[in-house]
C-alpha cells in the first residue's frame, strides 16, 4: 500500500526529489490467509496519512504474509529461514519491497513526482528486526533506519565474536552465502542508525524456535547475554568498533511498547534524514 501527501505530486514541487518512508508490517500473528494480514495493513494504514504529512514524505506498508503452515519462516523479521526458503509464496521479501519501492517510484514519476531511490525506514519488534537487516543487505537503498527493540538482538557487523561465528542473523559471518552478496560496510557507515529499547523490555525473540534455529539461541546466550537487556552494552560496542553511524538509545522504566518520548524521537530523527 502506497500513501502520497498531495503536496508531493503538485507540480511547483515537480523538481524537488521527495523521500519514501517504509513500513514493514507486522501483525504480530501467525495466518495463512493473506487476507489477515491485508486486513491489518489496512488498518495501520488508516494512520499513516498523520505522519506522512507531518513529514511530507510518501509511505509504502507491504502486506507480507506470515504463515501459521510454515511457521518457522518468520517473514515479518526477515529470519534465516526467510532468507533462504525456497518456497515462491515467501522468497526474498527484501528484493521484493525493493521492486515495491521501484514500481512506486515509476508511476509516481509519470506524474511528475520524483522520489530518490534510498528510502527511510522504521520498525519495531519484528519490524524493527526486519528494519535492522534490510539496512545491513542493501544499505545503498536507505538513507535512514529507526530500528525498535529487534528481537533481542541487533543483526552484527561482525562475523566473529570471541572466536565464534556469528551466523546471519546473528552476524554477518555467511551473509554472502545466505543474500548472494556480502556486507557493503563502506555504505552501511554512511546510514544513520536509530537503534532503541525500553530497559524493562524483555520480548526476547532469541529464545523462540521461530526467530532463531536453536543452535543460534546455544550460542547467543551464554556468548551475548541471557537477556535483551544485557545484550545491549556487547551489541553496542560492536557497532561502534565497526565505525557504524549508529545511536542507541534506551528509555528508562519501559516494556516492550513505544511511548510518546520514543515516537517524538524516531520523528525527529527521519526528519533530520528525510
Amino acid at each position: 500500500y502506497l500513501f502520497v501527501p498531495a503536496e508531493l505530486r503538485d507540480p511547483s514541487v515537480a523538481k524537488t526529489t521527495h523521500t519514501i518512508l517504509v513500513l514493514p508490517n507486522n501483525t504480530g500473528k501467525l495466518d495463512d490467509a493473506l487476507e489477515f494480514h491485508e486486513a491489518d495493513v489496512k488498518k495501520r494504514m488508516a494512520q499513516v496519512p498523520t505522519i506522512a504529512n507531518l513529514l511530507k514524505v510518501a509511505v509504502i506498508m507491504p502486506v507480507f504474509p506470515r504463515p501459521s503452515t510454515d511457521w518457522k519462516i518468520y517473514t515479518h523479521a526477515l529470519d534465516r529461514d526467510a532468507m533462504v526458503t525456497d518456497k515462491k509464496e515467501y522468497v526474498r521479501f527484501d528484493l521484493q519491497l525493493i521492486a515495491m519501492i521501484d514500481d512506486a517510484r515509476r508511476s509516481l514519476k509519470k506524474e511528475g513526482a520524483i522520489f530518490d531511490k534510498r528510502v527511510l525506514i522504521n520498525g519495531f519488534s519484528a519490524s524493527g528486526m526486519f528494519t535492522n537487516r534490510f539496512a545491513f543487505l542493501h544499505p545503498e537503498r536507505v538513507k535512514a533506519a529507526a530500528i525498535g527493540s529487534p528481537g533481542g538482538w541487533p543483526i552484527a557487523p561482525a562475523a566473529t565474536y570471541k572466536e565464534k561465528t556469528l551466523r546471519y542473523p546473528i552476524g554477518i559471518a555467511d551473509i554472502k552465502e545466505v543474500a548472494g552478496k556480502g556486507l557493503d560496510l563502506e555504505t552501511l557507515r554512511k546510514v544513520p542508525l536509530f537503534i532503541y529499547l525500553g530497559d524493562k523490555d524483555d520480548n526476547d525473540s532469541v529464545i523462540f524456535g521461530d526467530s532463531y534455529d536453536a543452535e543460534d539461541k546455544d550460542l547467543i546466550l551464554p556468548l551475548l547475554g541471557a537477556k535483551p537487556i544485557d545484550r545491549w552494552v556487547v551489541a553496542r560496542s560492536m557497532y561502534t568498533s565497526a565505525g557504524l553511524n549508529a545511536e542507541f538509545k534506551l528509555y528508562p522504566g519501559i516494556t516492550h511498547t513505544i511511548n510518546d518520548q520514543m515516537r517524538n524521537d524516531i520523528r525527529a530523527f527521519l526528519e533530520r534524514h528525510k
